[in-house]
């Protein structure tokens, strides 16, 4: 069932209007945003919609296809609505924390983004809610503040110690471009990646391992970070320069920490790395980049699981120019950059890899880069 349908079914009316928000893929920076560092995702085609309309000031009612039940909820604080509803209600809380009278509103959605796929599915979620209560409501919160606050309700409200990636990546990407941004500043460049026009494709997999994104691996690897660039003195570890990394490491007693901080300073340039070679027209020379990321994050960040690692490895030995894990880590997806005619053929390879080790089948499909946040 659609969102809209879903709406008139749950409230016996029509919406104000349709808001769609999308997963993304971040091509290259894992774990470089809580470190100011740098990131370059880009939105799929794959989105959540939101059907909203009106309701009376200070009541919010929310449902959806992917759950049972809808849930109302008045003014809360972070911690009193659980589950899938606290990213709504996340939203809510963080606009009228931050002064904005919002609007009661009846929201039902509906997604296309597989939920613990490493895709950003509550990224998704969070953006075409908030971006449909700011239309509804008339809120004056210009796009470049809209990631922030977003984050804000996934963090404080939610309590999951995610980076600014996800929401900016879901708002602020454009068609055919990929999102350069300092994590830092939150300034943002266009990058042209039209892969069509060369011949190219971004392969997604779908490892379909059972999820294990826990927020304690997660938010260890945070505090490791973060404790590395207190020992270090520097704001964050993305002030540790590459040049500077050796010495630095020889500053950490920790064998695990040198290799954390290792993976966030060679990271962060890699991503500047494949800016460059984007801009220079060089599409498939970033293919070792990637690889070399995932090589990163398998051993020195140590967030990919088996099914991961068979995936990139069957994808390279098909021909794939590179591939690594994006996402959070623990689970979810691999991309490789591929020849686009060899999508079948490649697709092939990681089946046969899952099936020879008895691996739940992944699923594939080509990601385009989509559009960011916006009312149907």
């Amino acid at each position: 069932m659609s969102a809209l349908n879903l709406f008139r079914k749950e409230f016996g009316a029509e919406p104000a209007g349709l808001w769609a928000a999308p997963g993304r893929v971040n091509l290259i920076g894992e774990h470089t945003d809580y470190n100011e560092g740098f990131v370059l995702p880009f939105a799929l085609p794959q989105r959540t919609i939101a059907a909203v309309g009106p309701a009376p000031a200070g009541e919010w009612t929310v449902c959806s296809t992917f759950e049972g039940e809808g849930i109302s909820f008045g003014a809360t604080e972070p911690g009193e609505v659980t589950g899938w509803a606290a990213y709504v209600a996340g939203i809510v809380w963080a606009l009228r924390d931050a002064g904005f009278d919002v609007p009661g509103a009846r929201i039902a959605l509906d997604s296309e983004v597989p939920v613990g796929s490493g895709l950003s599915s509550s990224a998704a979620l969070e953006s075409s809610v908030l971006t449909a209560l700011i239309d509804l409501g008339g809120l004056e919160l210009p796009l470049e503040r809209r990631p922030a606050l977003a984050q804000r309700a996934e963090n404080v409200y939610v309590g999951a110690p995610t980076g600014i990636l996800d929401q900016s990546a879901s708002i602020r990407c454009r068609a055919g471009r990929a999102l350069f941004l300092d994590c830092r500043s939150y300034e943002i460049k266009q990058i042209p990646f039209d892969l069509a026009a060369e011949g190219l494709a971004i392969l997604v997999i779908n490892s379909n391992a059972p999820h294990q994104h826990v927020d304690g691996e997660y938010g260890a690897r945070r505090k490791s970070c973060e404790e590395a660039a207190r020992i270090l003195g520097v704001p964050a570890l993305r002030d540790v320069p590459l040049a500077g990394l050796a010495d630095a490491l020889d500053r950490l007693d920790d064998e695990v920490m040198r290799r954390r901080v290792r993976h966030i300073v060679t990271e962060d340039q890699r991503v500047l790395d494949t800016v460059a070679l984007l801009e220079g027209g060089r599409v498939r020379e970033i293919g070792p980049l990637l690889t070399a990321s995932h090589a990163s994050m398998r051993d020195d960040f140590e967030i990919t699981v088996p099914q991961i690692d068979v995936a990139v490895e069957a994808a390279l030995e098909a021909g794939a120019y590179g591939a690594r894990m994006t996402g959070g880590g623990f689970g979810g997806c691999v991309l490789a950059l591929i020849d686009a005619d060899r999508a079948p053929a490649v697709t092939e390879a990681v089946e046969n890899a899952y099936g020879n080790r008895g691996f739940t089948a992944p699923t594939c499909w080509i990601a385009v880069a989509s559009e960011g946040a916006a009312r149907l």
